[in-house]
């Protein structure tokens, strides 16, 4: 098997870069190279002509970023005139619409339907170390490790098209192409608690332990970032994993430009290193061929619980204290970067895992599909 570092690609831009706390797994760019990877396995192959044509043509490049675009039906609901839409794939729209309306967004963890935010993640906790199925606080019928599952389930015929979910053929191979992006991001799938004198505990121990939303509700200080300036605020922990880790794959350091200005740049890029990234096996990519497919999504979970922790041992989490945050209570404070012993910085710790994962996730979602279309 060879082994591939993919090229870093390096922009002269150096200041602080912000990106509004996001709630989505990778942001666009990460799980585009993951939908770019997995078509350019799939390319001139029988299960890429199913792809095209469950998709209506779509790519999975595109497919994988929806699941999060629909969150922008959220504020004002699916059928708002000013709401967005897919136009072009009328009958992927009207799919993903009726997926809406059957797990609209709620903060309560009681409400009569899923909210589809559940589906992105689950909250395992890194302290004490542990699997999935070894504890009970932040998993959930609605996880990201059952969800996996129910899509491959609907793209096999196991599960009806007509389901509760409604989760149709074509919006399970949406969601499978974003959830794999998803669970290869280490603070989808492990979180810490903290109780009320904020200490890290076990919740399965401490039943009033506060969760941080992996990592959503900390602010994130690193040491190689210059002094801040007025006006910029503290990215989010989670945020950083999502964003910040991508965009290292293009960058030498943080970088200080807005948003859009910034995927202008490194958007020439992505083809190059999608293109590199699936030409060149990952290492340890493969699941044991006696584990069965519906298992996949545990395993995978599995393997990424020891970088979450690593993700949090790094850090000192300081001025911790509960906070209210959309009907719940949870813990909140700032997380701020150790002092570099022989690990070095966090931020090029976090950018080579983000790159391994990328490129495992992207041949995993190709060869997941290949094994059940």
């Amino acid at each position: 098997m060879k082994s591939f570092a993919p090229p870093v690609f390096f922009l002269t831009i150096l200041v602080t870069l912000y990106f509004p706390a996001p709630l989505q797994a990778y942001g666009p760019l990460g799980h585009e190279i993951v939908g770019g990877i997995a078509d350019e396995r799939l390319a001139n192959t029988p299960t890429g002509a199913k792809v095209k044509a469950l998709l209506d043509g779509l790519t999975l490049e595109k497919a994988a970023v929806i699941a999060d675009e629909i969150r922008g039906w959220d504020k004002n609901g699916v059928d708002d005139p000013r709401s967005f839409h897919y136009s072009a794939h009328r009958n992927i729209d009207s799919q993903l619409r009726d997926f809406w309306r059957a797990n609209p967004p709620t903060p309560s963890a009681n409400s009569g339907a899923p909210s589809h935010h559940w589906f992105h993640y689950t909250d395992v906790s890194v302290v004490p170390a542990q699997r999935y199925h070894d504890g009970h606080t932040g998993r959930g019928e609605w996880d990201i490790v059952h969800m996996i599952p129910f899509c491959i389930e609907v793209l096999q015929g196991k599960v009806p098209e007509q389901n509760d979910r409604k989760i149709t053929k074509p919006v399970a191979l949406i969601l499978l192409a974003h959830y794999i992006g998803d669970i290869h991001q280490p603070l989808h799938v492990g979180a810490e608690y903290f109780d009320q004198q904020g200490r890290v505990v076990d919740p399965d121990r401490d039943k009033s332990a506060l969760g941080d939303q992996g990592g959503n509700t900390f602010t994130l200080e690193l040491n190689d970032e210059p002094p801040r300036r007025r006006g910029i605020h503290k990215k989010k922990f989670h945020g950083f994993w999502d964003n910040d880790t991508v965009n290292g794959l293009f960058l030498q350091g943080p970088a200080t430009l807005r948003k859009g200005e910034l995927q202008t740049l490194i958007e020439p890029h992505k083809s190059e290193l999608i293109q590199e990234m699936a030409t060149h096996e990952p290492n340890s990519w493969r699941v044991p061929a006696n584990v069965p497919i519906d298992r996949y999504a545990e395993i995978w979970a599995d393997e990424i619980l020891p970088i979450a922790r690593e993700a949090y041992a790094r850090l000192e989490f300081t001025n911790v204290h509960p906070q209210q945050d959309e009907g719940r209570i949870v813990a909140a404070g700032e997380a701020v970067e150790k002092p570099p012993v022989d690990h070095g910085l966090y931020r090029a710790w976090a950018t080579n895992v983000v790159r391994d994962e990328l490129h495992k996730a992207g041949w995993r979602l190709a060869d997941l599909l290949e094994k059940i279309l």
